[in-house]
């Protein structure tokens, strides 16, 4: 609505008013002579109008009547303007009165301005004008004076609505509704990043509640004026309507015709509108790398904001060449980059884990006079945290604490989770403490790093402290937090605890999400329990979740651990619908389940097609191979898979030579375990504990202690300790010779060197005192353990009975096994074939006990279904005759744990038989020289074939029989 329509819709009312206008030219006449131009007093259109528009406004002119407006004097151009005084000049000729402005519509302004401007008004509107406009002034001279702001008419406001500053300028609208959600429901979030003045303030915004109770939650929300808000103190305050205030002038002035803007070209709003499209794709379809890779290619001169939200776009999916070309293309065209581009280019290179990128992007940023800001140390500290360098994180920490005066919490959490990914708890701890002092308050970040660094320690006691920590300080747990717990049982393998926590979770209406039920399942998956893992699977279908790769990745492990191959196979295709590409992870467990059942076909059948799928084997998968060939002792086929490593273009790492190393060891083929060792050195890489246990294994496998002490000597010279592991392969070959001393000697180191003995290392020296026939100290070694709280397992008992049937006290054994029932645990087979071969090797004394415990210990045997194999039956049945050389009680129920293709006695005794008419028929039928002794090797091999003619239906009875041939033979 231009001016000239506005003058010709009121000239209705200027006609009927056209009897009064001489009168009013009378008595503007008679004002104008009281207020000379001379005077020191503004003009009387500038008074009448003050109302309406603002001090210093100027007044518009209408070319359609300029008579109609009461314009002031011009003044001369030689005249030195005087200054403007604040007191309205009428006050001293009019009556002040107690008129309140009333707050009229935008409509009602508009008409009353027009009328003013354009009707020459009556004696006593001017006067009325007069009293309320010095009113106005002595209302404004004391607002300065108290240093007031002006007070907004209260029809702007809009109740429920709150200012929000000093937000962070990464902050999105999704963030700042869910803060502020627990004061009410929120209608409406308006974002102002950034503003086209420079003059104004960025970084905040207005949160409009809604419903009936939006008032009382905009109420509530302001008294957490100052609260914490990602690292920024908030501004929040009730909405004063100066927002809408200036919509209001500013549409004023437009309708006017004095609004002061200088429009843009064409050019300009295109470009703006293709800058607003850029990023509003990079808020709602970040995933969506096409459209907003296109969005940025479309933009004309893109700025270096455009730049470097494009290098953050890339930075965040650690997609760092893309980031680096965008950054050069930025230089190309000439603009500088800033610390802001810089920062995002480190981040790029720290999301993929290129920390040596990153330190060179850092020295380029440095070498162009950039100082580093407290943001590209945080994303140095994570990107080395990420990698599990804490050092370099520590580095990095320190040089930020010199360069900048205070740090704030984000800083902080990175340097702990460090620490805490490196196990390296007691400094997390001081770090913790320190923030504390310096006035930080922690963060649940803070927390949950904490929680997690408990986790890969197995501490379960101060992880629950922390967790209590947490909620005393008014933190909500989160669904991380109880993820954290999660995670520590199903790693400790208490799946139970594991599960109620999920149950509390859940009954504090924090719904699963698909990481806390891959945590679940690879708990039971970890257990064998896969029934239990696919329980959990389907109740995560029946909650609307789709599995995403990880879990996937765990299912395909669970059926490898079940040895259901084909249906893990199965399991990639309906990863392939899904629209999820396979991992070398998924196929890891596939290609070890082949290899490790000894089928290399199907192993390569799936390396194939694994290249099919896009992924491209890597140096772990042929480590898997390997791994599986040795666990079969197939130790030339892992060898082989070296040079198939070398023809695919991949070089054997550490973690290939020490898996054959560890191969020759189980073997005992120290010679070959040193030529691997001598290969890695030889090659440069890194020798780490492993590469040494597996070379002490083979020494101390083949009997070679000394050379296993040179080893344990140059470890010491590498400046690796020596953990547990370590020390109990060194007990375990002490104990392989029956060297006590040297056994309890390492035993004191442990206790030295601060490295606690666990169950493997009492059973080992438990087994140096057997075999050394000293029981006493065995006894009183498995009283110590238990009393520092180390429970004894069956390899344990089956160690000491072992120990008391070589001593030949097998009543002692049979106490012993009697304990080991006491104590909750359940025999196995070793501890039956042993505690059995000790009471029938002194079966001839047949004393009660004994007979006893043949029995019982045979019907336990028959009840869990345990049969022996056949050359421990042999040896039983050789001790039987013995005792019982016609059969009897104890012998019909041995025979019940023989295998099913043991002969029974009556075959057993026809075969006896058919030695003495074999021998009588092969005297007879040949013809030796009377006093010559037939040819002992030439009679045993008759033998032989009758009685392969005899019982060939049975190759059980023939290896058997084998047997007792050959002991014949050795004994003559």
């Amino acid at each position: 609505m231009d001016s000239t329509s506005l003058f010709t819709s009121l000239t209705p009312s200027l006609a009927g008013k056209t009897s009064k206008a001489r009168r009013n030219v009378e008595l503007r006449s008679k004002f104008t002579a009281q207020i000379s131009p001379e005077s020191d007093h503004p003009p009387i259109s500038q008074l009448l109008s003050g109302k309406i528009r603002r001090p210093g406004a100027p007044i518009p002119k209408l070319a359609s009547n300029p008579q109609s407006l009461l314009a002031s004097p011009n003044p001369s151009p030689n005249s030195t303007p005087k200054p403007k005084t604040k007191l309205n000049p009428l006050r001293n000729f009019a009556n002040p009165s107690s008129i309140s402005s009333s707050s009229d519509k935008l409509s009602n302004k508009l008409w009353l301005s027009s009328k003013l401007k354009y009707q020459e008004p009556e004696i006593e509107e001017q006067e009325k004008g007069i009293e309320q406009d010095a009113e106005e002034t002595i209302r404004e001279e004391n607002r300065e004076k108290e240093g007031e702001s002006m007070v907004i008419e209260p029809s702007f406001r809009e109740e429920g609505k709150i200012f929000v500053g000093n937000l962070p300028l990464w902050i999105k609208k999704n963030e700042i509704a869910e803060f502020f959600r627990q004061f009410g429901p929120v209608k409406n979030v308006i974002l102002i990043k950034g503003h086209e003045d420079s003059e104004r303030n960025m970084g905040y915004c207005f949160v409009i509640y809604g419903g009936p109770t939006a008032s009382n939650a905009a109420t509530k929300a302001v008294e957490f004026d100052g609260v914490e808000f990602h690292g920024r103190v908030l501004t929040v305050r009730l909405d004063d309507g100066r927002r809408n205030k200036a919509k209001s002038d500013e549409r004023l002035r437009w309708v006017l015709g004095s609004d002061g803007k200088e429009y843009r070209s064409k050019w300009h709003e295109e470009r703006e509108m293709l800058l607003k499209d850029f990023r509003r794709i990079l808020d709602t379809e970040p995933e969506n790398w096409q459209a907003v890779v296109s969005s940025f290619q479309r933009i004309k001169k893109p700025s270096r904001r455009e730049f470097g939200l494009m290098v953050n776009y890339y930075a965040k999916r650690g997609d760092k060449h893309h980031a680096r070309a965008t950054f050069e293309s930025m230089r190309a065209r000439g603009i500088e980059p800033s610390s802001y581009v810089y920062t995002n280019l480190v981040h790029a290179y720290a999301v993929a884990k290129d920390m040596r990128g990153a330190i060179f992007c850092v020295e380029e940023m440095k070498a162009e006079g950039l100082e580093m800001s407290l943001a590209t140390y945080s994303i140095l500290i994570a990107g080395f945290a990420s990698i599990g360098n804490a050092d370099d994180a520590e580095k990095w920490f320190e040089e930020a604490k010199r360069t900048h005066t205070s740090l704030n919490a984000i800083v902080y959490c990175n340097i702990i989770y460090a620490h805490c990914q490196s196990g390296n708890m007691g400094r997390a701890e001081d770090m913790v403490k320190e923030m504390e002092e310096e006035g930080i308050d922690a963060p649940i970040d803070v927390y949950h790093s904490m929680m997690d660094g408990y986790t890969n320690v197995r501490d379960e006691a101060k992880c629950l402290i922390v967790f209590q920590r947490l909620k005393e300080c008014g933190f909500s747990p989160s669904i991380i937090s109880y993820g954290c717990l999660i995670n520590l049982y199903t790693k400790l393998g208490k799946v139970s605890k594991a599960l109620e926590v999920s149950k509390t979770m859940e009954s504090s209406g924090i719904v699963h999400n698909s990481k806390t039920y891959s945590m679940l399942i690879s708990g039971f998956v970890q257990l064998n329990d896969c029934a239990s893992a696919f329980a959990i699977f389907e109740d995560m279908i029946k909650a609307g979740l789709k599995p995403d790769v990880i879990l996937y990745n765990i299912i395909v492990n669970a059926f490898c651990k079940m040895g259901n191959m084909d249906r893990a196979i199965r399991i990639i295709e309906e990863m392939k619908k899904a629209r999820h590409r396979p991992s070398s992870r998924t196929f890891t467990p596939i290609i070890y389940g082949f290899a490790k059942v000894g089928d290399m076909k199907r192993a390569i059948e799936t390396v194939d097609m694994m290249r099919h799928c896009g992924c491209i084997p890597t140096v772990e998968t042929f480590n898997v191979l390997i791994l599986g060939l040795v666990q079969k002792k197939q130790m030339e086929k892992a060898v082989a898979m070296i040079d198939e490593m070398s023809l695919a273009g991949l070089t054997p790492n550490e973690h290939t030579y020490t898996t054959i190393m560890q191969g020759y060891a189980s073997l005992g083929e120290t010679r070959k375990a040193f030529e691997y060792f001598t290969k890695i050195k030889e090659e440069g890489l890194k020798l780490d504990v492993f590469s040494y246990e597996a070379l002490l294994k083979a020494c101390c496998k083949s009997g070679r202690m000394q050379s296993a002490l040179a080893v344990t000597k140059e470890m010491s010279a590498q400046k690796i300790p020596r953990n547990t592991f370590v020390y109990n392969i060194l007990i375990d070959g002490w104990a392989r010779r029956g060297d006590v001393w040297e056994a309890a000697d390492l035993i004191q180191q442990m206790k030295q060197e601060g490295v606690n003995p666990d169950i493997h290392t009492y059973t080992s020296f438990v087994h140096a005192c057997s075999k050394a026939g000293d029981m006493q100290r065995a006894v009183q070694t498995v009283k110590e353990m238990e009393a520092v709280g180390v429970k004894p397992n069956i390899k344990t008992y089956t160690t000491l009975i072992n120990g008391w049937a070589r001593a030949a006290l097998p009543e002692k054994a049979l106490r012993c096994f009697e304990e080991m029932k006491a104590a909750g645990l359940k025999p196995d087979k070793a501890v039956y074939h042993c505690l059995m071969t000790s009471l029938l090797s002194r079966a001839t004394v047949l004393e009660d006990y004994l007979f006893t415990g043949i029995l019982q210990i045979s019907k336990e045997m028959v009840e869990l279904g345990l049969t022996v194999d056949m050359g421990t039956a042999v040896h039983w049945s050789r001790c039987l005759r013995k005792v019982e050389r016609s059969g009897g009680e104890l012998t019909e129920a041995i025979q019940k744990t023989f295998p099913p293709a043991w002969i029974s006695q009556e075959i057993h005794q026809a075969r006896h038989n058919s030695f003495v008419v074999l021998s009588g028929d092969l005297i007879k039928g040949l013809d030796f020289d009377r006093g010559n002794k037939p040819d002992m090797h030439l009679q045993t091999t008759l033998e032989t074939e009758f009685i392969g003619k005899i019982f060939r239906h049975s190759a059980s009875f023939w290896i058997a029989f084998s047997f007792e041939v050959d002991d014949e033979m050795t004994v003559q």
